[in-house]
């Protein structure tokens, strides 16, 4: 894991999650920690496609996609803490986008099964235009050979919710049976380096130490 910080200044009134994803809010939330919402409308598609056709590893898009999100939402917002997240899913130096439709969600578990990957998971937190602190996080997945049958049943079950993952799972539910094992931070998994995130905040004393 990779993180930076910035100095513990007099923390801002408050922390602001540049990011539509449920589940981010969700782990904000179980974890005690207070904040406001104010998505950020970025292409991510578009980054993804120049990064990826300059060779640029999963850990440096994962990064510029969260940094690119915090940049655009704390102009709208001064003085607050602004964090922006972003995944990404390495598949042997392949990058997975979210499936547009179940069709591609299907495609893409056929391209996952019975292979290991990577969630590639960043945060970054800005004031004013400043990045102050980062981190990045990686953990290994590795899914079982499933057969036609319980992936059939699988997106029966789990419908369109699988769309907004990469990858088409979603570990905190049924998809926790497409694996045979998972290496890493849970949290980095469903989309924050949560633990460091903690810490920062912390730091900047929006949490009790």
């Amino acid at each position: 894991m990779s993180t930076s910080s910035g100095s513990p200044d007099a923390p801002p009134a408050r922390l602001v999650l540049a990011s539509a994803s449920q589940a981010r809010a969700a782990l904000l939330t179980a974890a005690g920690v207070v904040f406001d919402r104010d998505p950020a409308a970025v292409d991510e598609d578009a980054v993804k496609q120049d990064m990826r056709a300059g060779g640029a590893p999963a850990g440096e898009i994962s990064e510029a996609l969260a940094e690119l999100k915090a940049r655009q939402v704390c102009r709208r917002h001064a003085g607050a803490l602004v964090l922006g997240a972003d995944q990404v899913l390495d598949l042997d130096g392949d990058i997975l986008d979210k499936p547009r439709d179940l069709a591609e969600a299907r495609d893409q578990l056929l391209r996952l099964r019975g292979r290991d990957h990577a969630l590639v998971s960043s945060a970054c937190v800005l004031i004013d235009g400043t990045r102050v602190w980062h981190a990045t996080d990686r953990a290994r997945l590795v899914m079982r050979p499933f057969g036609a049958a319980f992936l059939d049943g699988y997106l029966a079950s789990a419908g369109e919710t699988v769309l907004s993952s990469v990858g088409a799972y979603r570990l905190e539910g049924l998809g926790a049976q497409l694996f045979a094992a998972v290496e890493g931070s849970h949290f980095t998994v469903l989309g924050l380096p949560l633990l460091p995130l903690l810490e920062f905040l912390r730091g900047r004393g929006l949490l009790v130490r």
